[in-house]
C-alpha cells in the first residue's frame, strides 16, 4: 500500500517536472503592462539623401521613348553627378543628354512647322502677316473699322478726363483727347476733382489723369486710362470698352481687335473656354468639344 503511494507521488512528481521542462523551453512571452517597456525594433536605417550615385544612361533608342519630364529628371541627375565628380566621362555624357533633348525639340519644331501648314487654321499667319506692306494694310482696314463703329455711337457715349490743376501729365492727355473728339464725334469733358471733389468720390478716382468712358444718360461707365495713353492704345481701348458695354463681345474677347472676329485671334472663335461660359452645361454633362462651334 505505501509502496504504491510512494510510486504515485514520484510519478506524479516526474510528470510535473517534465511539463515545467517543455514550458520553460516555449518562447517566453513578452511581459506587458503598466510596469513593462519593450523597446520597439530599431528601424532601418535609410540610404543618405545625398549619397553620389552614378545616374543610369540608357540607350538612345530607349531614351527616345521616355517622356519629357523623365528626360529632364534624368539630365538633372546627370548635371549633378557630373558637377560632383568633374570627370570627363561624366561630363560628355552630360552633354550628350542635352544634345538628345536638342534635338528632340528641333525635331518637335519641324514635326509643328509641318502641322502648321497642313492646319492653317492653328497658325497665325493667315492673321498676322510678317511682310510690310500687308501690315499696313491690315492696320488701315481695323483703323477704318475702329473708326466707323466709334462714329456710329458717338451719341450714346462720351469720354471723362479726371484732373488737377497741378497734373502735368493731364497736360499732355487732354491734346490725345481732343485728337479722339476730332476723329470720332464724341463729346470729351475735362473734369478737375480738386475744384469738384465730389466727383472723384462718386466715380472713385484718386489717380490723375484717368480716362473714363460714360454712357450718356445711363449708369454704365469704364476706366480706359490711368495715366498718359497713345492715341492708338486709347481709340482701341475706348473701341473694345464700348462693346463690351453693348455686349457685342464678352469679357473673354476684350483683346480681340478690329475685324479680328471669329478668327484666329478671337478666343471664343471655336467654343467656349471656361467653366462659366453660359454655353457650357455643366449641370446637364454638356460640354463643347475642339472644333468650329459657336
Amino acid at each position: 500500500m505505501r509502496l504504491a503511494l510512494l510510486s504515485g507521488l514520484a510519478l506524479s512528481a516526474t510528470t510535473a517536472a517534465t511539463a515545467q521542462s517543455a514550458s520553460s523551453a516555449r518562447a517566453p512571452e513578452p511581459k506587458q503592462g503598466y510596469w513593462w517597456y519593450q523597446a520597439p525594433p530599431p528601424e532601418p536605417s535609410e540610404p543618405e539623401r545625398d549619397a553620389l550615385l552614378r545616374p543610369a544612361i540608357p540607350p538612345m533608342a530607349e531614351l527616345a521613348t521616355w517622356t519629357p519630364p523623365k528626360i529632364r529628371k534624368l539630365i538633372e541627375q546627370q548635371r549633378d553627378y557630373a558637377a560632383t565628380v568633374l570627370t570627363v566621362d561624366a561630363v560628355a555624357d552630360f552633354w550628350r543628354l542635352q544634345d538628345f533633348a536638342r534635338r528632340k525639340a528641333r525635331a518637335f519644331a519641324g514635326v509643328t512647322q509641318l502641322a502648321l501648314l497642313q492646319n492653317p487654321e492653328i497658325s497665325a499667319k493667315s492673321a498676322n502677316p510678317m511682310v510690310g506692306d500687308a501690315r499696313s494694310a491690315m492696320s488701315a482696314e481695323k483703323d477704318a473699322i475702329r473708326r466707323h463703329y466709334l462714329r456710329a455711337h458717338a451719341g450714346q457715349f462720351a469720354l471723362v478726363m479726371f484732373s488737377r490743376a497741378s497734373c502735368g501729365y493731364c497736360r499732355v492727355q487732354w491734346p490725345i483727347l481732343e485728337r479722339f473728339r476730332e476723329e470720332t464725334g464724341w463729346q470729351v469733358t475735362q473734369m478737375d476733382i480738386d475744384q469738384r471733389p465730389e466727383l472723384g468720390q462718386r466715380f472713385g478716382v484718386e489717380i490723375t489723369p484717368t480716362t473714363m468712358v460714360i454712357r450718356r444718360g445711363g449708369a454704365q461707365r469704364m476706366v480706359i486710362a490711368s495715366g498718359v495713353e497713345s492715341y492708338p492704345n486709347l481709340a482701341q481701348t475706348t473701341y473694345q470698352a464700348v462693346r463690351l458695354l453693348l455686349g457685342d463681345i464678352r469679357p473673354e474677347q476684350f483683346l480681340t481687335g478690329a475685324g479680328e472676329e471669329d478668327g484666329f485671334f478671337d478666343a471664343l472663335s471655336n467654343g467656349p473656354v471656361s467653366a462659366t461660359d453660359p454655353r457650357v452645361l455643366v449641370g446637364d454633362h454638356v460640354g463643347v468639344g475642339l472644333g468650329p462651334q459657336r
